[in-house]
């Protein structure tokens, strides 16, 4: 069988070009994700790959959902050699004095805890055969914080830090451990951040030549075909216009 790569998250964005970019490549894959009929539209793309795909409809946030579904997992598709643990958002912009609890335990379930679940359930499969590689798709925002971002700053500075403690509890398993961390990025994220305001999402990016999926996807697979011995620990992407999260210089 060929390699697989699992993605979750891989129904839009930086997780659905990821998923084509290996099936281009001959990877069989494992996609994840909560809208089943977007996950039914992904799997048909990548299968006019001719490799085979297995999509698995369950929500990150539901540990024992991600406990039972992986533990199901049948056979031939157990031996995962590459993990993206993609999923992930934001929501709201909103100082901590006026921020919506729900929105922030949204962030926290689905960038930490959903993060954590996948890997835990994961994790072992790749240590029993002492080889894999595991991606966690972090952000800039976990590096720096800027006004508003608050929770979801704090969510991605876990990541950085999980990224890390993954990178030593696995190095005697032979576990690579990669962190990418992109700046400004055109896809759904700002749609969802302001709950589907169009105009505000696209204000975040304009004057700016932003990063798109697809440049995350080439990034990822860069590193995931490099030689063996060679691990990327942690991996900052900026458009050339953006030096951090304050600073981006923006042509109006």
């Amino acid at each position: 069988m060929n390699n697989i790569i699992m993605v979750t998250g891989a129904t839009a964005g930086f997780g659905r070009a990821i998923a084509v970019k290996f099936a281009h490549n001959g990877f069989n894959v494992i996609i994840t994700g909560r809208r089943k009929e977007r996950l039914d539209d992904v799997e048909k793309e990548l299968s006019a790959y001719k490799v085979k795909v297995l999509s698995l409809n369950f929500d990150v946030r539901k540990r024992f959902e991600v406990e039972d579904t992986i533990a199901g997992l049948p056979d031939e598709w157990k031996n995962i050699d590459i993990l993206v643990n993609n999923a992930g958002l934001s929501v709201g912009l909103e100082h901590l004095d006026k921020g919506n609890p729900d929105d922030w335990d949204r962030m926290v379930d689905t960038n930490i805890k959903g993060l954590l679940y996948v890997t835990r359930a994961v994790a072992p499969l790749m240590v029993a055969r002492e080889k894999g590689y595991i991606f966690n798709i972090g952000s800039i925002a976990g590096k720096g914080v800027y006004e508003g971002g608050n929770v979801y700053c704090a969510t991605k500075a876990a990541v950085d830090s999980l990224t890390k403690a993954m990178r030593i509890d696995f190095l005697k398993n032979n576990i690579r451990v990669t962190q990418i961390a992109p700046g400004l990025a055109e896809t759904e994220f700002s749609l969802v951040r302001f709950k589907g305001d169009k105009e505000r999402a696209g204000n975040v990016y304009k004057g700016v030549k932003s990063l798109c999926a697809d440049d995350i996807a080439n990034v990822v697979w860069y590193c995931a075909t490099l030689p063996e011995h060679i691990c990327i620990n942690d991996l900052v992407i900026t458009p050339t216009q953006q030096a951090d999260v304050m600073f981006t210089n923006r042509k109006v």
